[in-house]
């Protein structure tokens, strides 16, 4: 993603919904309007127009926001109109399963390798790709430009992998291991844990669902 200091963070997390939402709606559609902006991605239509206002003056009043304008200027900000490669490190189940996710690529994101320490997966094909031993995986960073990658390791391994991948020169990373990474500078690091996710939604369940609002 390009540097933009003026976008505040809850807002870029918000920006890759509001494009999800907009592939919700009908293909004649040409325009769209706040609130059902905000009604597909459960915000207040006010926080819409909030931090579509920092994409430049895309809407008008009464109207709405072109659909198109609106897809096209928020893939710019995202950094997803050249695409962007990414490896992944583990190919166990959810490693595999993330290789075979078609919607990388159809969001910019193109996978160049999958990686493995394990002997027994080396050589073997997943979704159309190789695994390579991780000792190819710097040649593989710089051959293909490699922007992020994707660790899907046991939390035991994904701090080494982490380290590693930064050697290599990668500055963005997408973290499914169950495991806090060490920041580094100059290093974007996220973390998806499924089971804390899973733990959120167990406080939840007994409880009414409010409208959250950042």
């Amino acid at each position: 993603m390009k540097e933009n200091k003026k976008i505040p963070p809850a807002t870029v997390k918000r920006l890759p919904l509001y494009l999800q939402c907009l592939d919700q709606l009908n293909k004649d559609a040409i325009g769209v309007s706040s609130k059902t902006l905000a009604d597909l991605a459960k915000v207040n239509d006010a926080q819409v127009r909030r931090d579509l206002s920092y994409l430049g003056t895309l809407g008008t009043r009464g109207v709405g926001y072109d659909i198109q304008t609106l897809r096209n200027q928020i893939q710019l900000e995202l950094g997803l109109v050249e695409g962007w490669s990414a490896v992944i490190v583990g190919v166990g189940n959810l490693g595999s399963a993330l290789a075979h996710y078609g919607g990388f690529r159809d969001k910019g994101f193109g996978i160049v390798g999958l990686f493995d320490s394990d002997n027994k997966k080396i050589n073997n094909q997943v979704a159309g790709l190789v695994v390579k031993p991780l000792s190819s995986l710097e040649e593989y960073c710089k051959k293909y430009n490699v922007a992020i990658g994707i660790i899907a390791t046991p939390s035991r391994f994904a701090q080494d992998v982490a380290d590693h991948l930064i050697s290599c020169g990668v500055r963005s990373i997408l973290n499914f291991a169950p495991v806090l990474l060490k920041n580094s500078p100059e290093v974007q690091i996220r973390s998806v844990d499924l089971s804390q996710e899973l733990q959120i939604l167990s406080y939840y369940l007994d409880r009414p669902v409010l409208k959250a609002v950042e």
